[in-house]
């Protein structure tokens, strides 16, 4: 379905939310993501399936319209819990929680940024509390204690300046402290690669690559230190500068596949910056609507939210 029939629809906000969530879930699987799990390549005891199912998990607690941002948070990585055994998704949620809180509260007239920055600004608390225990829950690798704000202890500050005390260190953070900037700052190469390639699990892939090459992952430096991390970035930077000009990204195909079986042999995996490639894609489907006047009432469908995750349904489309 696109944009304009959701638009002629008057799709209510959290359907049309949850699709692209959805969507940019999918895409991120499909993508070769060097070190990060793809359905090409499991990796790191968890497979494509994995987290599939814990996209299709989050959709409904993620887009419910009467939560607030702490509450989308626990609940989805709860939903998350009870279907895999593993982390998946923590920092897709922690990102895209106050991104979909951001668009359900939006007034009319209101850019998607100025709506993100009023979400943000008006965060508790209360939030923070219900993201610890979120984050206790989904029990990251390499998280450690913190002397301020440790997710360990009960919340003293509200969630975004928690998140702005940990910005220098984790790149999910940061982007509660600037405002997104980083997942904004893809957005036309998102546009400009769509155009001239037509894929879009290579534009996730070519991404993913940039947003690395930008910054030393925060998962790879928390596991492998800081050095280790940047080593990585080097190494895509290269890649990543080749990938984005190239007119045909299927040349670089087996290069991809090779530094990702390397890096998993390390049990290097920059799953960071797999959770800004999918909350970048994510954006994009928002900023793509041209009319944000979506109905904003109706409750989540029950047979979308039960749907069955399948790699060949998706492997077809």
């Amino acid at each position: 379905m696109s944009v304009q029939e959701d638009l002629n629809g008057r799709k209510p906000r959290q359907i049309f939310l949850a699709e692209m969530l959805r969507r940019a879930c999918e895409i991120d699987v499909l993508a070769i993501k060097p070190g990060n799990v793809s359905i090409r390549s499991s990796g790191h005891g968890m497979s494509a399936d994995d987290f599939l199912a814990s996209a299709n998990a989050i959709l409904g607690p993620i887009s419910r319209t009467a939560s607030t941002v702490g509450e989308r948070i626990f609940e989805s990585i709860a939903a998350t819990r009870s279907v895999v055994g593993c982390n998946t998704n923590l920092g897709i949620v922690l990102l895209c929680a106050p991104l979909t809180h951001a668009v359900l509260a939006m007034r009319a007239g209101q850019s998607v940024q100025d709506a993100l920055r009023e979400c943000l600004d008006t965060l508790s608390v209360e939030d923070a509390n219900r993201a610890y225990e979120a984050i206790r829950l989904a029990q990251p690798g390499g998280l450690g204690r913190r002397s301020k704000h440790d997710v360990a202890e009960p919340a003293t500050v509200d969630l975004r300046s928690a998140m702005a005390a940990a910005r220098e260190t984790d790149l999910v953070a940061r982007q509660y402290a600037n405002g997104f900037e980083d997942v904004l700052g893809v957005q036309p190469i998102i546009e400009q690669l769509r155009r001239r390639w037509n894929d879009e699990p290579w534009v996730a892939t070519a991404v993913y690559l940039e947003l690395l090459a930008r910054n030393p992952d925060s998962h790879v430096a928390r596991k492998h230190g800081m050095e280790e991390a940047l080593r990585v970035s080097h190494q895509a930077h290269a890649l990543a500068r080749s990938v984005l000009q190239s007119a045909d990204p299927r040349e670089f195909e087996r290069e991809l596949s090779t530094w990702d079986a390397l890096l998993k042999q390390q049990n290097i995996n920059p799953g960071t910056t797999a959770d800004l490639t999918v909350t970048s894609f994510y954006m994009n489907g928002i900023l793509s609507i041209p009319d944000l006047e979506l109905t904003a009432s109706g409750a989540f469908s029950p047979p979308m939210a039960n749907q069955p995750w399948e790699q060949s349904r998706i492997l077809a489309n």
